[in-house]
C-alpha cells in the first residue's frame, strides 16, 4: 500500500461562508472530518494548504480580493481546525505546490500517494492534482470531499483528472476502508 497523506486544500471562510461563499462546498465538511479521524488513527499526515494572498497577486484580477493574508477570510473554518500536528502551508495561486515547499514536505515524509480533498474541483484540486502528477505523486481525489459551485464543473473536472492524471475518483468511504478503517 503507498505512503498517503491527505491535503485539504482551500477550506477557509471566504470560500465557505464568506466573499466567495459556495454552498456546496459548505457540504463536504463533514466528509473531510470523517477522512481526518480515519487519517489520524491511521498516522496517515494531514496537510492543509489555503489561500493567503497579497494584493498584488495573480488572482486577485479575476475574483476580487479574497482569503488575505492575516485576515479571518484566509481562515480555516472552525470544523476542520488543525492540530499541532498537522501540517500547515499557505499559497497565493492555484496549485497547491506552486512555491509553498509542499513538494518538499511529501518528499520528506516519503509521500507516494496524495489525498485531495477541498475546494474548487475544477480550479484548485485540479491544478494540484497535475502538479501532483508531474511530480511522479499518485493522485486520489475523493469525490464526495471535493466541491466546487456547479455539479457540472465538479463532474467534469473528476473525470478530467482520472484521464489525463490516472487519478482514482474515490468515495470517502472508499477511501477510509482503503486504510482499514472499516465502516
Amino acid at each position: 500500500m503507498p505512503k498517503d497523506a491527505v491535503l485539504i486544500i482551500d477550506m477557509v471562510n471566504d470560500f465557505v461562508t464568506g466573499k466567495l461563499r459556495c454552498e456546496p462546498c459548505a457540504q463536504i465538511v463533514g466528509e473531510i472530518r470523517r477522512i481526518v479521524q480515519a487519517a489520524r488513527a491511521h498516522m496517515i499526515p494531514i496537510i492543509y494548504v489555503n489561500d493567503s494572498h497579497l494584493p498584488t497577486d495573480p488572482e486577485i484580477r479575476i475574483w476580487g480580493e479574497h482569503s488575505m493574508k492575516g485576515s479571518e477570510g484566509s481562515s480555516i473554518i472552525g470544523e476542520l481546525r488543525p492540530l499541532d500536528t498537522d501540517f500547515v502551508l499557505e499559497k497565493r495561486t492555484y496549485s497547491a505546490f506552486f512555491e509553498t515547499g509542499l513538494d518538499m514536505l511529501l518528499r520528506s515524509l516519503r509521500i507516494e500517494r496524495v489525498v485531495l480533498t477541498g475546494i474548487h474541483t475544477h480550479i484548485c484540486i485540479k491544478h494540484t492534482a497535475a502538479d501532483a502528477f508531474f511530480r511522479g505523486y499518485r493522485v486520489v481525489v475523493v469525490k464526495d470531499a471535493t466541491a466546487t459551485f456547479k455539479e457540472e464543473d465538479h463532474e467534469l473536472a473528476l473525470e478530467y483528472m482520472k484521464t489525463m492524471y490516472g487519478a482514482e475518483v474515490l468515495t470517502a468511504e472508499e477511501l477510509i476502508s482503503s486504510w482499514g478503517a472499516g465502516k
